[in-house]
């Protein structure tokens, strides 16, 4: 296997699948390089069915350079409400043209503004809000800017197909965007978090100043680092980090002097993002259980004694297979060639943890495996039994995500679909191998 970049091991990635050097490149040189259309499984009625009983209007959006929080944030101020009355099921990155849902509480069609950058279509009238569990998956299409060698695209998917058993596939780690791109320290804060220290989750996400950042944000996160008053560094942040100024001016408000006032900083942020930092962890150790199954050898496509495997969602369309979290089973060795038949035929994943409340873990190797990760993180399921949105019982999630990739040449571009919770950079690290700032 081929090392990994630094800052994936920074956040659990340790190899390649592939040991070709890759096409380089890199992604996002242009808006419009980066497409990526959401699927979601929620209906909806006509537009002019009555108000009372489908409250939520639902528009379909289509956003050009729009994080999707700042999109929320712009659409429900030029309506004059509450974020808490726009919802969506997935959220899409600012360097990119993305196709998505949203559902809009108390709001008429003649009501929506006009936004630069944002088509807004109506669909029509829902009796609830869209959820994440609404969204299937996603279609992209991505094109690579200025490749070395767009031959490799062949060689490295010949690999990945051998990986997957006569399918592309790759291992279903969480993306450098889980953990930030430029300064992942999500899952630091998160970290933080679980072990209960929350003026270490605060400086963590405040202070921590990055090489690749702009100069006077490095020289604020000194300030913090240094333990100057909190006032002074209040003064010293950048008006567009907005998070950290939000947190120092609790902490200024409280005095940031106790735990309650640190965690009462970090609940000023958005809530999803609250649930980010934790989730973060979470995905932290699964990407280090998925680094030590590759480099042991086990396979992915299969399961071996001691795994636990999920069925396949009996709802989810073929072009998306998700795994049924409830239904899930403990592969004893006598069951291994028959669970083996379900994981060929899309019927079954081998899955690890997110490791929660609820959390069981795997016995045999893989069993092995996730017990060490947890114990170098010294982490365990009751250290996630956290107040508010810090909370989490833990879930299963798939080792490997397979594709049916279309590859197209000059300019060079990717085209594929994959179900939710899985990373296009996942699958495009393994052609470009370059620093994954250059994947966006």
């Amino acid at each position: 296997m081929r090392e990994a970049h630094p800052r994936e091991r920074a956040v659990g990635i340790d190899d390649y699948v592939s040991d070709d050097d890759g096409v380089g490149g890199r992604l996002r040189a242009e808006n419009d390089h980066f497409r990526v259309v959401e699927r979601e499984r929620f209906e909806s009625n006509p537009v002019d069915a009555p108000t009372g009983d489908y409250p939520y209007l639902v528009v379909r959006a289509t956003l050009r350079g729009w994080d999707t929080n700042d999109f929320v944030r712009r659409l429900s101020n030029e309506l004059g409400m509450s974020r808490g009355r726009v919802s969506w099921a997935g959220t899409k990155d600012k360097r990119a043209v993305s196709t998505q849902l949203f559902t809009l509480q108390g709001v008429s069609p003649d009501d929506l503004p006009s936004l630069s950058r944002a088509d807004l279509e109506i669909v029509g009238r829902a009796g609830r809000a869209i959820q994440f569990g609404d969204l299937l998956g996603n279609e992209f299409e991505i094109v690579v800017s200025e490749p070395d060698d767009s031959t490799a695209a062949d060689r490295v998917t010949d690999e990945l197909r051998a990986f997957g058993d006569g399918r592309v596939a790759v291992p279903n780690f969480f993306g450098q965007q889980r953990f930030g791109s430029i300064r992942p320290v999500t899952h630091e804060v998160g970290l933080d978090i679980v072990r209960g220290d929350w003026e270490g989750a605060v400086r963590t996400y405040v202070g921590n100043p990055h090489p690749d950042e702009r100069q006077e944000t490095r020289e604020a996160r000194e300030l913090v680092e240094d333990g100057v008053a909190w006032a002074d560094a209040l003064q010293a942040f950048p008006g567009g980090l907005r998070f950290e100024r939000s947190m120092l001016h609790t902490l200024v408000e409280n005095g940031g002097e106790e735990p309650a006032d640190f965690r009462e900083a970090i609940e000023t942020l958005p809530e999803n993002l609250q649930r980010l930092f934790v989730h973060a962890a979470q995905s932290y150790a699964f990407n280090r259980m998925l680094s030590r199954r590759l480099e042991r050898g086990l396979p992915f496509t299969r399961p071996v004694a001691g795994d636990v495997v999920c069925f396949a969602d009996a709802d989810a369309p073929e072009e998306f297979p998700l795994p049924d979290v409830a239904r899930e089973q403990r592969v004893t060795e006598s069951r291994v060639d028959t669970v083996a038949r379900h994981c060929e035929r899309g019927r079954a994943f081998v899955t690890a943890p997110l490791v929660g409340t609820e959390t069981e873990l795997a016995d045999g190797e893989q069993g092995e495996i996730e017990r060490e990760v947890l114990s170098e993180l010294s982490l365990t399921g009751a250290d996630f039994d956290l107040p508010g949105e810090f909370h989490s019982e833990g879930t299963r999630r798939a080792l490997l995500v397979r594709t049916a990739l279309d590859v197209a040449r000059e300019p060079l571009n990717f085209s594929f679909s994959l179900p939710k919770g899985s990373y296009a950079t996942v699958l495009l690290r393994e052609y470009l191998k370059v620093d994954p700032v250059e994947l966006g």
